[in-house]
């Protein structure tokens, strides 16, 4: 999904969830950091400045930012990290005074990814997952992924990057150490260069598997991660606060279900074989 896309889904979500239509009785300001953190805090302080009735966040860095910046605007988060856990909200039953929001459970999925990764490359022992240091997702991603490459017999590499630089030397010491697999977190800073991940990884062949279906969505191998009915949810709780409600009495909502989606024209061009069983669990297969 291209940042049009999200805009226009979002948008619709909450268009439905409350009877708005933009450009009629609501107007949707839209700011995107590109994946740079250092961007966030003037971002925020921009729509603090437009006088906005709620922020809408998308994952931990984006929501400490807007937290930072307002105790009194409404704020509806998605975040992978437990929001509890990092400090983001006091309880998931009644978060804080100003942000409620989706927690997506995103940490979870380092083990199923290298489950799935090893299910299609059963001879694969070299793995790296790559981390953005700066997200609070990342130490919880490693420590699980690990765990589960160690029950698998596998060795697995953790590489961080959060730079267009960094992308481009990890995939060089990737290169340089024959990695047989790649594992990539969610991560904003990687959502934005996407195309970039995915480009780097087809012109050194390195199969590999993402957080969400926007990687194969763009030639990527496949992924796996939440399902896109999150953004529903976000719209559903934006649409809520905009007809009254508070963030303090919407309880935090867990996304629970989770997407595989496998881009066979990828896999040919790697010469891979996607197992018919793996294939058939799919939720999407893109030919």
């Amino acid at each position: 999904m291209r940042r049009r896309d999200f805009v226009a889904f979002l948008s619709g979500a909450i268009a439905r969830a409350a009877g708005f239509i933009e450009g009629e009785n609501i107007s949707i300001e839209w700011r995107w950091a590109e994946g740079q953190y250092n961007r966030l805090p003037s971002l925020a302080g921009e729509l603090i400045g437009r006088d906005v009735a709620v922020i809408v966040t998308w994952d931990a860095p984006a929501s400490f930012a807007a937290k930072a910046a307002t105790k009194t605007i409404p704020i509806v988060f998605a975040t992978g990290a437990d929001p509890v856990e990092i400090g983001l909200v006091q309880s998931f039953r009644r978060p804080s005074s100003n942000l409620t929001g989706i927690y997506i459970l995103s940490t979870d999925a380092g083990p199923k990814h290298l489950e799935l990764l090893h299910e299609l490359l059963p001879t694969a022992n070299m793995i790296v997952s790559l981390l953005n240091p700066g997200n609070p997702n990342a130490h919880a991603y490693a420590l699980q992924t690990q765990a589960a490459a160690d029950a698998l017999g596998l060795r697995l590499q953790v590489l961080t990057a959060h730079t267009e630089a960094d992308l481009e030397a990890a995939f060089g010491i990737m290169v340089q150490q024959r990695t047989d697999a790649l594992l990539v977190i969610a991560d904003p800073f990687f959502l934005a260069r996407r195309e970039q991940i995915v480009a780097l990884a087809a012109d050194h062949a390195i199969p590999a598997i993402y957080p969400v279906r926007w990687f194969p969505d763009c030639g990527g191998l496949m992924s796996y991660g939440a399902a896109g009915g999150f953004y529903r949810q976000l719209g559903t709780y934006a649409g809520r606060i905009l007809k009254g409600a508070k963030p303090v009495d919407l309880p935090i909502q867990q996304n629970t279900k989770y997407e595989l989606v496998i881009n066979l024209k990828t896999a040919k061009a790697l010469s891979l074989t996607v197992p018919p069983s793996l294939a058939a669990r799919a939720d999407e297969v893109i030919e």
